[in-house]
């Protein structure tokens, strides 16, 4: 699985490249943990489909 992730950040207000901070298996599927390295904003995946992000 990518260790990196272009992703929108609402924080910075521009497109910054994340890193996985952590990854789990759910019975929904894998649990990752995305962190933007410029202001520390995060959010979580689940499988691919479900999110915490707002942006």
């Amino acid at each position: 699985m990518a260790t990196e992730l272009d992703h929108d950040c609402p924080n910075c207000g521009e497109e910054r490249n994340f890193y996985r901070t952590a990854a789990t298996s759910l019975h929904l599927g894998l649990k990752t943990k995305w962190s933007c390295p410029e202001c520390d904003y995060g959010f979580i995946r689940i499988g691919g489909d479900i999110t915490s992000a707002t942006a």
